[in-house]
């Protein structure tokens, strides 16, 4: 698996590095993501700070980890532990078995992942909510969820699949369809599967989307399902994650 990203945080001259963090650890075969919660804002707190430790701290624990063997409920609640910043954030981490062609997956949240084969959209990762806009969210106050919470699954996967994970400002912004486009755009023009760019690629368009105030998003989609009034797209912090089945 080779894998590249790019982030985008949203204009916040308080906040320059955005609230989400990820890793990518090759040697490992593993990645995650993470969403810091910007609800903390009101008291003060940079939720940013949570994701960025809980993503450090995940990637230490999965160095300490066998290649292709990968605990994540390991890595995940180590991760948590060691990380003692306020706030809360979600997160998806994800890890490949070479030999036997399975990747795994970690979830709190709205964080995760989708995989395309062939260009088209076959699975995606369930987003975890405890109601609309309400995600699971790991942290230390007495309101967060724990690491025991996640969801944990494992899907088959093929040389030339290709996996994003991203942040909910990707998902809230980007239907599958719409990243099927630029695949596809991709391959007829026979331009390189360079994953940082295809992640670049990917990000920019889910910014372009998330200013749209007119389209029906993936967002608006789920507040009109939630009872609630929202039309457009969903301005946030977007990281995308771009992974290559080789």
């Amino acid at each position: 698996m080779v894998a590249g990203s790019f982030y985008l945080p949203k204009d916040n001259p308080k906040k320059p590095q955005g609230e989400d963090a990820h890793f990518i650890c090759l040697e490992k075969q593993t990645l995650g993501v993470a969403d810091g919660v910007g609800g903390w804002a009101k008291k003060g707190i940079d939720g940013g700070e949570y994701a960025r430790q809980l993503m450090e701290n995940s990637l230490i624990a999965v160095q300490n980890q066998p290649r292709g063997a990968v605990d994540l409920k390991k890595v995940l609640r180590e991760g948590y532990l060691q990380t003692k910043a306020q706030g809360s954030s979600t997160a998806c981490i994800i890890t490949l078995n070479e030999q036997k062609r399975r990747l795994h997956a970690i979830n709190v949240g709205d964080s995760g992942f989708i995989l395309f084969r062939n260009n088209r959209f076959l699975y995606r990762s369930p987003a975890m909510q405890h109601r609309f806009n309400r995600p699971y969210q790991l942290g230390n106050s007495s309101t967060s969820d724990r690491p025991e919470s996640a969801v944990v699954s494992t899907i088959w996967v093929m040389p030339g699949d290709i996996i994003i994970v991203g942040t909910d400002g990707l998902f809230d912004n980007m239907w599958p369809e719409e990243i099927e486009k630029v695949l596809d755009q991709r391959s007829s023009t026979k331009a390189s599967m360079e994953p940082e760019e295809l992640a670049w690629n990917i990000a920019e368009l889910a910014m372009h989307n998330s200013l749209n105030r007119h389209s029906v998003s993936p967002f608006s989609n789920a507040a009109r399902m939630a009872g609630k009034e929202h039309i457009g797209g969903k301005v946030d912090d977007i990281t995308v994650v771009v992974a290559h089945i080789v």
